[in-house]
């Protein structure tokens, strides 16, 4: 019956449901599942490689989102507080204060747990893109890290 339906959806929604903990981006088991170091690759095909390769990306869960770029030394703290707005994080939060030469470029790598899709992939890579540009640095190119998986038997 359809209203039986609708009950429980409401009492879903009102006492929740089994959700499952967000991706710890410290795990010790996440390996790159997709990644693109390619100006000109589009995220759709990247992620198409990487859902047909081993380790697979699995779509439907979530990933760690990994921008690497290079930036003047001196533009990493502002480049880290600016993302951090759109809950990225440094890597390795160490290097950003460790003093560097004036003019030295240092590689930064900014994360943050998300569904993966080509589209908001996209989107991202362009911000992290303006971001860096802005500061007088540039992408290397992005990686997504998930939870290593058994991959599927031989022969099927």
């Amino acid at each position: 019956m359809r209203s039986g339906d609708n009950s429980t959806g409401w009492l879903r929604r009102l006492f929740g449901s089994r959700k499952q903990a967000p991706l710890d981006q410290d795990r010790p088991d996440l390996v790159v599942v997709a990644s693109s170091f390619d100006d000109v690759e589009a995220c759709s095909t990247a992620l198409d490689r990487a859902a047909a390769e081993d380790p697979r990306w699995e779509a439907d869960a979530e990933a760690v989102l990994r921008h690497h770029l290079r930036l003047p030394a001196a533009s990493v703290a502002d480049a880290v507080s600016i993302a951090a707005q759109d809950g990225y994080w440094p890597l390795d939060p160490d290097r950003q204060a460790s003093p560097a030469e004036d003019g030295a470029t240092v590689e930064l790598v900014l994360q943050r747990v998300q569904v993966l899709d080509a589209l908001h992939c996209s989107q991202e890579r362009s911000r992290m893109a303006g971001l860096a540009q802005r500061l007088g640095g540039s992408v290397d190119g992005w990686d997504a890290t998930q939870p290593a998986r058994e991959s599927d038997p031989p022969g099927d």
